[in-house]
């Protein structure tokens, strides 16, 4: 279909796929780090209610306000703070900071100097997902540039301010990209999740205050001293200011990472030319997850949705880490729910009891409704299931520490409520009616 979703001038994506876009040199020729220098002439506190007036929101999942999330590092604390950066991107559908790391790490490097100035970090850790090996090259090279260039070490670019930087690659589990557990991890320990309260901003890494960030959120913060404040709120709506990276996947005829603005619809970015357009032929929309596999599913009735925090809520779903998954009409979404919830049961810490019992018990309970063994108090029996671990609606009122549980539940709630049909139609007929091919065109996870 012909373009009807609103321009856009990139700010992530700008450079990717340009010429050594991952270079210093480069970089600066872009106008690189000129918001850092800008930023040290400001004192900490006006940069903090910069990023505030900037209504950024973390990129990472929970969609957070960054600068209401950096005003409650302690200023008056006698302990090192510290900044860690979230790059343990392993939600199912969410592909976007790689290619910040590998097209473009600069900015997420500008992003983390202006931040820890802000904050009063002296020591940031960037911890990368351990599969990442190429991005991680990438990002280790441009720390490296940035140390010969006097951006990182004593002095940030001339300025009496010492801020050292360091690559951290884990070890591949899902739950280190929860920020207490991904901090549990750097002090090398086992990936548990931590009780909150206390949080990390008074006690992180080290029993120290500490912000978590997110990878794209950090790459967004030069903007706002490149455009001004008022202006990237301006970009976005009332709650969330500039652009944002989705992730399309499934049964699209363009998969791919997108930035977007914060007004473009699921439909729009399913159907449009610029981005994913349309589906294959003599197929239709049957259900998309807006924000991750853990992001509660929607039907095809409801994709004039801004892709935008507020907006997604009222649907009772998450923009998450824009991880949008596109199912058509011959996909089963009982086997699709299946391979959601074996996902979520084998990356379970163990730590909680609802999570370590309850995710395993979903899948077993979904195996035996897809091979046609269920009966009639199955479906119930799962939402029960589903329920002790994280109730729904509303997003957020899990029983255990973290919120894989909640991740982990909320797709079999939203299924069961929006699909709850195809459930009984397995247990009635005693079989999957999707026949040999129950994924359709969208592929098999496994």
């Amino acid at each position: 279909m012909a373009s009807t979703a609103k321009a856009i001038e990139p700010i992530i994506s700008a450079a990717w796929g340009k010429p050594q876009s991952w270079t210093l040199d480069s970089y600066r020729k872009r106008g690189g780090y000129e918001a850092l220098k800008k930023a040290l002439q400001m004192e900490p506190a006006a940069i903090i209610d910069e990023v505030k007036k900037s209504n950024l929101r973390g990129r990472g999942g929970a969609g957070f306000p960054t600068g209401l999330k950096w005003s409650f590092v302690p200023k008056d604390s006698p302990k090192p703070k510290y900044l860690a950066v979230n790059g343990d991107e392993s939600e199912p559908g969410t592909f976007k900071d790689r290619y910040i790391l590998e097209d473009d790490p600069h900015m997420m490097l500008e992003g983390i100097a202006i931040a820890s100035y802000a904050l009063g970090v002296h020591t940031c850790y960037v911890y990368l997902r351990g599969e990442f090996k190429f991005p991680a090259e990438r990002t280790q090279a441009a720390i490296d540039e940035a140390y010969k260039a006097g951006i990182f070490g004593k002095k940030v670019l001339g300025k009496d301010y010492e801020l050292n930087c360091y690559l951290v690659r884990g070890a591949g589990a899902y739950i280190c990209g929860e920020e207490t557990a991904l901090l549990e991890s750097l002090e090398g320990k086992k990936g548990w999740p931590r009780l909150k309260p206390p949080f990390p901003a008074v006690v992180g890494l080290f029993g120290c205050p500490t912000v978590v960030n997110n990878v794209e959120t950090l790459a967004s913060v030069p903007a706002i001293f490149q455009q001004g404040a008022e202006a990237y709120a301006k970009l976005g709506t009332d709650k969330s200011g500039g652009t944002r990276l989705v992730c399309l996947s499934g049964t699209v005829n363009r998969p791919g990472v997108y930035e977007v603005s914060m007004f473009t619809t699921l439909s729009e970015l399913i159907f449009d030319d610029k981005y994913g357009r349309g589906m294959p032929a003599g197929r239709k929309v049957k259900a998309v997850i807006p924000g991750g596999s853990s992001a509660p599913v929607l039907g095809a009735d409801e994709l004039d949705v801004a892709m935008e925090f507020e907006a997604l809520k009222v649907k009772q779903t998450m923009a998450g880490s824009g991880g949008v998954i596109v199912m058509d009409d011959a996909t089963c979404m009982v086997r699709s729910l299946w391979r959601v919830a074996r996902f979520y049961a084998e990356e379970s810490c163990g730590q909680c009891t609802p999570c370590r019992e309850g995710t395993p018990w979903q899948t077993r309970l979904l195996r035996k409704i897809e091979e046609g063994r269920g009966e009639p108090g199955d479906i119930d029996m799962l939402s029960n299931v589903a329920s002790s671990i994280a109730p729904y609606p509303p997003i957020g009122l899990g029983n255990t520490i973290c919120a894989l549980g909640d991740a982990a539940a909320l797709p079999t709630h939203s299924f069961l409520m929006r699909f709850r049909d195809e459930f009984e139609a397995h247990i009635r007929e005693h079989r999957c009616p999707f026949g040999d091919k129950p994924w359709g065109s969208f592929g098999d996870w496994s």
